[in-house]
């Protein structure tokens, strides 16, 4: 694979931007070729408190952020590293809807297309007693999480989720290229259609071309 993919997760103050909730920290992880090339992490200062129980979870409290580089910053930092990189977040519901609120307080556009692990796990993997991040890792067998809850080594955990699912995907469906695209097209299919969909996918990327269908 040659696409470059950015997996990104978010800490924060609460569950919705729509409720008030600010990011507190955010990790990108950058993947290409098979294996993870880059990164982009940093604690944002939202001007928020860091409830108590997230600080129980996370272990960042209210001093670090304070003492955090202001959230605005931070972001326009973190939309200058994705560039125009799709992405991949594990609940992409969650932390699309601050990448896009905290984007949009800095100024900055947030043109890129988002896929999940999590609805795509659960069609690749169904078999998965669980699909939350730290089980289907255990499950599956990737690398654990230095420190759970926290932003970059949870999105380092999904990163090696995406592989696999990537390496998967090219050595049980024979599918070379399991693009972006692809993992948007697999997650928004009903999972009982997800095999006639990889099949006729195989069977498009691995087919010679016909005569005159490259002019089609």
């Amino acid at each position: 694979m040659t696409e470059r993919i950015a997996i990104i997760d978010f800490e924060t103050t609460g569950m919705s931007p729509a409720h008030g909730a600010r990011a507190a920290e955010v990790g990108i992880v950058v993947v290409e070729s098979g294996r993870i090339v880059d990164h982009y992490h940093s604690l944002m200062n939202a001007g928020q408190p860091m409830p108590w129980n997230i600080t129980q979870l996370t272990g960042i409290n209210t001093a670090m952020l304070q003492a955090a580089p202001p959230a605005e910053a931070v972001m326009r930092e973190a939309a200058a590293f994705v560039g125009t990189m799709p992405m991949v977040a594990h609940n992409a519901s969650f932390d699309s809807k601050f990448w896009v609120d905290e984007l949009q307080r800095a100024g900055c556009a947030a043109p890129q297309p988002f896929a999940c692990t999590v609805l795509l796990s659960r069609r690749l993997y169904p078999q998965a007693p669980s699909h939350a991040l730290g089980r289907i890792v255990r499950f599956l067998d990737l690398p654990p999480a230095d420190k759970a809850h926290r932003a970059l080594a949870d999105a380092q955990m999904t990163a090696h989720l995406l592989l696999r699912m990537q390496q998967d995907l090219q050595t049980r469906w024979h599918i070379p290229q399991p693009a972006h695209r692809l993992l948007q097209h697999i997650q928004s299919c009903q999972r009982q259609h997800v095999p006639a969909l990889l099949q006729r996918t195989s069977e498009l990327q691995t087919q010679p071309q016909l005569p005159g269908m490259l002019d089609a």
